[in-house]
């Protein structure tokens, strides 16, 4: 199948996923700050899984189809790796709230630019070697070491972020020989295993309310990776990618507005030079493909 370029709807497309996640981290902090961060993840990823195998089942051949690949390693990394970094970008919500967290994990795609070179044998040019070191500017802005007692919590969603950029390379590297709906149902099915081992061992009963919520949970969850996939389907990823920043500004606003979180100075100018520095790599990289 062809695909098509609408870029107006991939924008559209995207501003929903980010809207949408950015509910579903909310709803991360709020479940998390009440039970096991490993268990309410577990059971996102179960609904997570249970869409990944109803999408592979409708797919021309099946689960079988979709399972089939020529580099299972690749995949299973993949898939326990974004598993884990789930985990640790939760705990960093309940940690550090919304807003410190996501400022920090913006600086992910600047992680996969500097990495695609030694990784994956990508040219990186000096512009947007520039540039990522900018963004890391705007990193240590945020986390402002020296300056009164340094927070070790920061460095949590900055482990989140290169687990997620390393992640993000695998995927490019899986590319190269298997379909997304390959990648995509190995993150699911690998990402559901992985937490039923780990998290089972964690489970707490949960009221009846809150249960409610852990539906909401993995309805955006599902939803947004809908979306997500509608995106792509829509436009080519270089177009649409950069407006993925915007789960930041959601985020932070349902932190503000719901859980009383506030915007410090170092780090409002920390994401706007990080954002910057991240758009221009996108500019570049586009303008290069």
């Amino acid at each position: 199948m062809t695909q098509s370029n609408n870029i107006p709807l991939g924008i559209i497309l995207m501003i929903a996923t980010t809207f949408v996640f950015a509910i579903q981290d909310g709803l991360s902090r709020h479940l998390a700050g009440e039970y096991n961060v490993l268990m309410i993840v577990m059971i996102r990823y179960w609904f997570f899984a249970a869409f990944v195998m109803a999408i592979a089942k409708r797919q021309a051949g099946g689960l079988r189809a979709a399972a089939k690949t020529s580099q299972p390693l690749v995949q299973i990394t993949r898939g326990i790796t974004l598993a884990l970094e789930i985990c640790i970008m939760v705990a960093a919500f309940t940690l550090l709230g919304l807003v410190e967290s996501h400022a920090v994990f913006t600086c992910y795609p600047l992680l996969v630019a500097a990495l695609s070179g030694p990784v994956l044998g990508e040219h990186v040019g000096w512009r947007r070697w520039a540039a990522i070191g900018v963004g890391f500017v705007g990193v240590v802005i945020i986390l402002k070491p020296g300056v009164g007692v340094f927070d070790v919590r920061a460095l949590i969603p900055l482990a989140a972020a290169l687990m997620f950029a390393f992640y993000g390379l695998l995927t490019r590297y899986a590319a190269r020989r298997d379909s997304s709906a390959t990648s995509f149902f190995w993150t699911g099915t690998v990402g559901g295993l992985t937490m039923t081992a780990i998290g089972l061992w964690y489970w707490e009963p949960m009221t009846a309310v809150d249960w409610g919520w852990m539906i909401c949970l993995c309805l955006t969850g599902v939803t947004g990776h809908w979306l997500l996939i509608r995106c792509y389907e829509a436009a080519e990823a270089s177009a649409v990618q950069p407006f993925a920043y915007l789960q930041l500004v959601f985020a932070s606003l349902i932190g503000i507005s719901l859980f009383g979180e506030k915007i410090s100075p170092n780090v409002a100018i920390g994401c706007v030079i990080i954002v910057a520095a991240g758009l221009f790599t996108f500019w570049r990289e586009r303008r290069q493909g």
